[in-house]
């Protein structure tokens, strides 16, 4: 069962119907003890970091994400805000601490030039640039849609888990990879082909995993 979470902050019908399309039990929830009977767990979102973690804090999701995904290892996937929230920190209007479990801190998009908008709006491809199970069997650069004004920055001893890249006038993380936690920065629930694969690969991902007790 994979439970999506509800903080009031994305498109939840969406990424839902994608996941349902590919014939896995869904629960949309706000309670955190439902991650509890979870067996993998998805965290979207679009808006602000601060609103979006005060949220979060709100719903006593944090202390549960962190038993769930850090101490029973169960399968993590952030989409777009949900991606942002791994980092250290993010410098969205002021410092907002996020789940810190990859060092890095989030940052808007300054492009280079004037052909480049922010926000980054529309289809683009990425470049994969390390390993990762999420684009098994994609193209060396796929196309995925893009809707965001900030993006992840790792530290650079943490470059390695980032596992594709895209370009918007300035470098752009497009996803990262912890072992069993992943970040895509793009939406696949709105990305066709490409992004229902991506999200296959998720699942087949989460069958290799073995959360403990």
């Amino acid at each position: 069962m994979l439970a999506i979470i509800d903080y009031g902050m994305g498109n939840l019908r969406s990424i839902a119907n994608a996941f349902l399309a590919l014939g896995c039990q869904v629960l949309v929830t706000r309670a955190a003890t439902d991650l509890e009977a979870a067996d993998a767990i998805v965290l979207p979102g679009v808006g602000a970091f601060e609103d979006g973690m005060r949220r979060l804090r709100e719903l006593g999701m944090i202390e549960a994400l962190s038993r769930q995904v850090l101490d029973r290892r169960k399968p993590y996937l952030g989409v777009c805000l949900g991606m942002q929230f791994l980092a250290s920190e993010s410098h969205e209007h002021g410092v907002t601490k996020g789940l810190g479990w990859l060092p890095g801190t989030v940052e808007r998009i300054v492009p280079e030039g004037g052909a480049f908008k922010v926000p980054h709006i529309g289809w683009n491809d990425v470049e994969v640039v390390g390993f990762g199970p999420l684009f098994r069997d994609l193209a060396p650069r796929p196309v995925f849609y893009f809707v965001h004004s900030y993006h992840l920055r790792p530290v650079p001893e943490s470059a390695h888990l980032v596992t594709s890249r895209c370009w918007h006038g300035t470098d752009v993380v497009a996803s990262v990879s912890l072992g069993h936690i992943h970040g895509v920065q793009f939406h696949p629930e709105k990305s066709q082909a490409a992004g229902l694969k991506l999200l296959r690969n998720f699942l087949d991902s989460c069958a290799h995993e073995a959360p403990h007790a």
